[in-house]
C-alpha cells in the first residue's frame, strides 16, 4: 500500500470514528448545560456558578475521557476489540482460578446489563433534545415536538433491517460538518465574553465545589452529563483501531466541544435568561431551522452508534454464553460488524417509546440519564485495575494512587447520579437488573443443563468400546453429531443407536468453543482427534466476535485430511425438553424463565447455518 494510500485510508477512518464514537458525546452539548442550571436541582446563573460549572465540565472530559479512557483504558483492548464483555473476557483470563473470577465476571454482566439500559435512554434523550429546538423556532410548534420525534424514532429503528451501510457513508461527514458548526458558534459567543475562558483554570471549579458543597454535588449529577457517550471510545475501538479514535478526539472533537460549553457559557455571562435553550439561542434567528435539522440528524447517528453497539453487545453474550441463540443478520457482505438483530432492535424501540411518552421532556429524561453510564464507567475502572497491576504491572506507587483517585472521581459521580433513582434513574436501574437478571439466568440453567447432560451420558471411549461387536447396519454416509461435552457422547448418537440400530461409516463429533478474544486465526480454527472405529472429534473455535457456520467449518476440515461431501452428510442434533425438578438448584422462577429462553431460543440449525433438509433432531428429557 502507497503511501497516499495509507494517509486515505487514516483519514477515512478517522471521518468514519468522528461519526460513530463521537455521535453521542457529541450531542450532549444540547442538554448538560442547561440542565446543570434548570433541570431538577437548579444553579442561580451567575458568574461565579457560571465559571465553576464550566470548570467542572472541562475538568471532568478532561479527567474522565482524556485520561481515564483515551490514555489508560484503550490500551486495554482484548485483541484489538473492546466495550465491557471484551473486557471482561481479558481480566477473566488474568484472574482465572482465583477467587476474584467470580467477582470480576458478576461486575462484567453487570457493565453489560447496564449498557442496555443506556442504549434505551440515549436514542430518546438525545432525539427529543434536538427536536426540542422548534419550541424555540416558534413556541406553537411544541405540540409537534412528541409527534415528531415518535416519527423519527420509528424510522431509525425500522431502517436497522435493511443495514446502515448506505447511510454510513453519511454519518462521518455529517458529525464533521456537526463539530464545527459547534466550534464556530462557540467562537463567536466567546469573543464577545472572552472572561468565560477564565474557567479553564481548575480554581473556579474548586471554588464552586468549596463554597455550594451540597448544591455542587446535586450539579455534578448533570455535569455529568458532558461525558455520556465517553465509553464509546473503548467500545467502538475494534471498529477504527486506536490512532483514528485518538487523532479525531485530540484534533477534532474535544477542541469543537469546550468551545461549544464555553460559548454557551459566555452567552450566561450576557444573558441568564438564555438558560431557556442556551444551545440554540447561540445561533442566529436566520439559522435556528437548519440548526433543528442538523441536530435531529446528528443525534440519529448518536443512537445509530449504540443501537448498533447493543447489537454487537447481544452478539457477544450469545458467542460468550450469557444469552440463548437468536437471530443475528449480517446487513453487509463487505463488514463483518454490520449486523442487525431483531430481538434486540424491537425491545429497544419498545423502550425509547414509552420513554419518550412517559418523560414527555429531554429534562426530565435527563433525570434518568447517566446512572448506567455512571455505573458502566465505574465498573470499567475496577476492571482495568486488574490489567493495570496484573497484565502490565505498573509501578505499585504509582499505580495504586492513580487508579484510587479514578475510582473515587467515579464513584463521586455515580453517587451524584444515584440521587436522580426516584426522579427517573430508576429505569435505567431497573432495566440494568432485569439484564442481568437475563445474563446470569441463562448462565447458570446453562452450566445446571450442562452437568445433567454429563450425567445422562457415558465416556467417548466406553462406548466406542461397547459397539466393535455389536451387530449394528452400516450405512455408508457420513454422520455429524454436534455436542457441547467433547469427551462424552453425545446423546443424539446414543438414542440414534438405540432406536435406529444404525451406525454410519464416518461419524464426526463437532463441538463449538468460544474463545475468550474477538477473533480466532484460521490456522487455529479446527482441531481433529482420529478416535478410531470411524470416530473422529472436530472442534471447531470461533472468537466472541465471529459468527459461528459449521458447514463452512467442515469445509475448511478437507484441508486437514479429513474431507466431506456435505450432499452425502447427514447431521444429528440433540433436541433438551427441560423440566424443573421437585426441588431445582435455582429459585424456581428462574428455573421457569430458563426453560422459557431455551424453547424460544433460535434453532442450532439456523444458528449454525446447517442445511434444514439434512438435520435430524433427536429429543432428550432433562431435569434440573
Amino acid at each position: 500500500m502507497s503511501a497516499n494510500e495509507n494517509k486515505n485510508r487514516s483519514a477515512a477512518l478517522i471521518v468514519g470514528a468522528v461519526g460513530v464514537v463521537f455521535g453521542d458525546i457529541g450531542t450532549s452539548p444540547l442538554y448538560a448545560l442547561k440542565e446543570t442550571f434548570a433541570g431538577h436541582h437548579p444553579i442561580a446563573v451567575e458568574p461565579a456558578s457560571i465559571l465553576g460549572v464550566l470548570s467542572l465540565i472541562f475538568w471532568t472530559v478532561m479527567v474522565l475521557v482524556t485520561l481515564k479512557y483515551v490514555a489508560i483504558i484503550m490500551r486495554a483492548d482484548n485483541r484489538g476489540e473492546g466495550g465491557s464483555l471484551a473486557l471482561l473476557a481479558r481480566v477473566t483470563e488474568l484472574t482465572r482460578n482465583s477467587r476474584a473470577t467470580w467477582f470480576v465476571t458478576m461486575l462484567g454482566i453487570f457493565a453489560a446489563a447496564l449498557f442496555y439500559g443506556d442504549s434505551m435512554i440515549t436514542p430518546a434523550i438525545s432525539v427529543l433534545s434536538a427536536v426540542e429546538g422548534l419550541d424555540v423556532v416558534a413556541p406553537q410548534l411544541k405540540d409537534y415536538v412528541l409527534p415528531i420525534t415518535i416519527v423519527v424514532l420509528t424510522g431509525l429503528f425500522w431502517m436497522q433491517r435493511h443495514g446502515t451501510a448506505p447511510l454510513g457513508m453519511l454519518f462521518g461527514p455529517v458529525l464533521c460538518l456537526w463539530f464545527v458548526v459547534l466550534a464556530v458558534l462557540g467562537v463567536i459567543s466567546i469573543v464577545q465574553a472572552p472572561q468565560v475562558l477564565l474557567a479553564l483554570n481548575p480554581v473556579y471549579a474548586a471554588e464552586f465545589l468549596a463554597n455550594n458543597p451540597w448544591q455542587s454535588f446535586l450539579a455534578l449529577g448533570a455535569i455529568f452529563l458532558s461525558v455520556t457517550g465517553g465509553e464509546a471510545l473503548y467500545a467502538d475501538m475494534g471498529h477504527f483501531g486506536k490512532f483514528p479514535i485518538r487523532v479525531a478526539w485530540f484534533a477534532f472533537v474535544l477542541p469543537a466541544l469546550v468551545l461549544n460549553y464555553y460559548g454557551q457559557g459566555a452567552l450566561l455571562l450576557k444573558s441568564p435568561t438564555a438558560i431557556q435553550s442556551p444551545f440554540y439561542l447561540l445561533a442566529p434567528g436566520w439559522a435556528l431551522i437548519p440548526m433543528v435539522v442538523l441536530a435531529t440528524a446528528a443525534t440519529v447517528i448518536a443512537s445509530q452508534a449504540v443501537i448498533s453497539g447493543a447489537f454487537s453487545v447481544a452478539r457477544q453474550a450469545v458467542q460468550l454464553g450469557y444469552l440463548p441463540r437468536m437471530q443475528i443478520v449480517h446487513t453487509s457482505h463487505m463488514e463483518a460488524g454490520q449486523i442487525y438483530v431483531p430481538f434486540t432492535n424491537w425491545t429497544l424501540y419498545l423502550a425509547v417509546i414509552a420513554l419518550v411518552l412517559g418523560f414527555q421532556s429531554s429534562s426530565n429524561l435527563a433525570a434518568a440519564y447517566g446512572i448506567a453510564v455512571a455505573g458502566t464507567m465505574l465498573i470499567s475502572t475496577i476492571l482495568v485495575s486488574f490489567v493495570v497491576l496484573l497484565a502490565w504491572r505498573w509501578n505499585p506507587w504509582f499505580a495504586l494512587p492513580l487508579l484510587g483517585v479514578l475510582l473515587l472521581i467515579d464513584a463521586v459521580f455515580f453517587s451524584a447520579n444515584a440521587l436522580k433513582i426516584g426522579q427517573g434513574g430508576w429505569f435505567a436501574l431497573v432495566m440494568g437488573l432485569a439484564s442481568f437478571t437475563t445474563l446470569t439466568t441463562w448462565r447458570r440453567g446453562r452450566h445446571l443443563l450442562f452437568k445433567e447432560m454429563g450425567n445422562l451420558t457415558m465416556p467417548l471411549d466406553q462406548f466406542i468400546r461397547s459397539i466393535e461387536n455389536a451387530s449394528l447396519k452400516q450405512v455408508s454416509s457420513t454422520a455429524v453429531y454436534l455436542t457441547s461435552r467433547p469427551e462424552g457422547a453425545p446423546s443424539a448418537l446414543l438414542h440414534n443407536i438405540k432406536h435406529n440400530e444404525v451406525l454410519h461409516a464416518r461419524n464426526v463429533l463437532v463441538t463449538v468453543l468460544t474463545a475468550e478474544i474477538p477473533y480466532v486465526v484460521d490456522a487455529d480454527r479446527i482441531e481433529i482427534v482420529d478416535l478410531g472405529h470411524s470416530f473422529y472429534r472436530v472442534l471447531v473455535r470461533y472468537g466472541f466476535m465471529e459468527q459461528p457456520d459449521i458447514p463452512q467449518a467442515l469445509v475448511t476440515c478437507g484441508t486437514k485430511g479429513l474431507a466431506f461431501d456435505l450432499d452425502k452428510t447427514s447431521f444429528f442434533l440433540s433436541r433438551e425438553v427441560v423440566v424443573p425438578k421437585l426441588a431445582p438448584p435455582m429459585m424456581l422462577w428462574r428455573e421457569l424463565f430458563f426453560i422459557w429462553m431455551l424453547r424460544n431460543a433460535q434453532s442450532a440449525t439456523d444458528f449454525f447455518r446447517i442445511p434444514t433438509n439434512r438435520v435430524v433432531e433427536l429429543g432428550t428429557l432433562v431435569e434440573i
